[in-house]
């Protein structure tokens, strides 16, 4: 059985049991919506174009904040590993601001940007920036010495020694990285969304959960597995298995 036939038969199975369960529960409806219930109501929000809206807004914060994450992250982990002193005090404190959740900066946005956009795009690209610049001063540190001293010798230096020998080298780490930057910004938006308003996925849940519409808010939970899974799976997974294969990693 391959492992597609073995995902769909398991989720078939899930969702037979929340479909009995649901009716045979004593809760209500609003309480515990039926499988058939969040299909309708995720097929009606997709027919109106509240979710297609919905899902447009949050990908769009998601893509700007992740780039200029992405974008820090290099710069911040390039000068990290370049100079001990930056690797001591800046590596340092980038270690110590990893630990802290991302949405613990949204008070601080607040007052910083006001309740609008810049205040989720801020948090998005706290929530990735971190990692990515641990990721990233990962990778150019694990470039082999064989490499850089054979390129030097060869006369390479400056920014042609960091785009032919010490970027190509650091490929498969970057991709980790942004693997797991990507996860930890798309969190980050959904929490700042239910915080912050201003349409969006995680608006739509905040919506469902004032209103009492619980296969509203179910239904917005599964896009956003959905959407996680795809990027995950179709996206960051093929290419880091893509980019193993071509390295020799395995």
């Amino acid at each position: 059985m391959t492992t597609f036939l073995r995902r769909t038969l398991f989720i078939g199975i899930l969702a037979a049991i929340w479909e009995v369960t649901s009716r045979l529960s004593s809760l209500p409806d609003f309480m515990f919506p039926s499988l058939s219930q969040v299909l309708h109501t995720l097929y009606t929000g997709i027919l109106s174009g509240q979710i297609m809206t919905a899902i447009l807004t949050s990908m769009s914060r998601l893509l700007i904040g992740f780039t200029i994450a992405t974008i820090l992250g290099l710069f911040l982990g390039y000068l990290i590993w370049r100079s001990e002193l930056v690797e001591d005090t800046l590596g340092f404190l980038v270690t110590a601001l990893q630990s802290i959740p991302s949405i613990v900066w949204f008070p601080l946005a607040i007052i910083w940007f006001g309740l609008n956009d810049f205040s989720i795009l801020f948090i998005v690209t706290i929530g990735a920036t971190w990692t990515m610049t641990i990721n990233a001063t990962s990778g150019f540190k694990n470039v082999p010495r064989l490499y850089q001293q054979v390129a030097k010798t060869l006369g390479s230096s400056g920014f042609h020694f960091l785009r032919t020998v010490i970027m190509p080298a650091s490929v498969p780490q970057l991709i980790s990285g942004l693997r797991i930057a990507w996860a930890f910004s798309w969190r980050a938006l959904m929490a700042g969304e239910l915080l912050g308003g201003g349409g969006g996925l995680g608006y739509l849940l905040e919506m469902g959960r004032s209103l009492g519409q619980m296969d509203l808010v179910i239904s917005v939970m599964i896009i956003i597995g959905v959407i996680g899974t795809i990027m995950d799976n179709l996206v960051f997974l093929r290419l880091e298995r893509s980019v193993q294969k071509k390295w020799g990693i395995s």
